[in-house]
């Protein structure tokens, strides 16, 4: 058992988990007791558009320390893990210790085992992909590609679509050379947080209940007329149900119970996600602040 004290002030931190399972709050206890700069690792909470139905740091957590790459991405504009990577880059050559958080799988695997660089994909290809079906593109991706991304996500799938189309090779071709990692994992503090499913259920029903008290129905209705589907910033789980409840298509009842199940569904992938690939990662307890060595 290892306690909060025991971790190193002169290594950076990484805290990995499921959606709901309490990063932030994580994340921000480490870094008033130890010092630090919080960063995001979470692909929906760069954008600025949303705060609320992101759960992104509060403003008031925002307050108590630095934190990094959140919020600062207008809905308008593309973001990729290399998009990430070449912003966190800079922090860390600051020499100041970082904190880096979030729910978003690829980004801490391209952060600690590094990140092919893949040429660009041509506009020309990337709106034909936009109107080729899931099933489609999924059935034209090699054995390999398909058993290393979410094959549920429709942007990963595209993404690998585009990457092999355009360059002729298979994003699991890209991926098998991959240069050196910004953060070996060796250099680092990697914590991975152990959130039971039950609990976690719960966690996500109160955050939900959170963010309609905070007014994220508000924050939803403001954005409806520029919704565009292939845009990234329109993914976040959530929106297309609370935009059917604000157009008074369902119930919020309905709204509610459908996202806390495509939510559960999500976390249940996160969680399978992070079981492959980050087996040599410290499990964390949020709930009282200790960790466990994995085994």
């Amino acid at each position: 058992m290892i306690n909060l004290s025991s971790i190193p002030y002169d290594k950076h931190v990484l805290i990995a988990g499921p959606t709901a399972s309490g990063k932030s709050e994580f994340a921000l206890k480490i870094a008033q007791q130890q010092g630090g700069i919080i960063v995001n690792a979470d692909a929906s909470q760069v954008y600025s558009c949303w705060r609320l139905l992101t759960a992104r740091p509060t403003v008031d957590m925002e307050a108590k320390c630095p934190h990094k790459l959140f919020g600062h991405i207008l809905w308008s504009e593309a973001y990729s893990v290399g998009h990430w990577l070449r912003e966190l880059a800079p922090l860390l050559s600051t020499n100041k210790r970082l904190i880096i958080v979030g729910g978003t799988g690829l980004y801490f695997s391209a952060l600690v085992e590094g990140l092919n660089d893949i040429p660009s994909i041509p506009l020309n290809v990337r709106k034909y992909a936009n109107c080729l079906t899931h099933s489609r593109m999924l059935s034209e991706l090699d054995p390999l590609t398909i058993k290393q991304i979410d094959t549920k996500n429709r942007a990963r799938v595209q993404r690998a679509w585009e990457v092999n189309y355009a360059t002729g090779k298979s994003l699991s071709v890209w991926q098998s050379a991959k240069p050196t990692p910004l953060l070996p994992l060796k250099s680092v503090t990697a914590l991975l947080i152990n959130a039971p499913r039950d609990w976690l259920s719960l966690q996500i029903l109160k955050r939900f209940d959170l963010m309609i008290e905070n007014g994220v129905i508000d924050e939803v209705s403001h954005m409806i007329s520029l919704y565009n589907p292939h845009l990234p910033a329109f993914k976040p789980i959530g929106l297309l149900e609370l935009m059917a409840f604000t157009k008074g298509e369902i119930s919020f009842n309905c709204a509610r119970e459908r996202i806390h199940i495509a939510t559960c569904q999500f976390a249940k992938r996160q969680q399978t996600w992070f079981r492959k690939r980050m087996s040599d990662w410290h499990f964390a307890n949020t709930k009282n602040l200790c960790l466990t060595e994995r085994t």
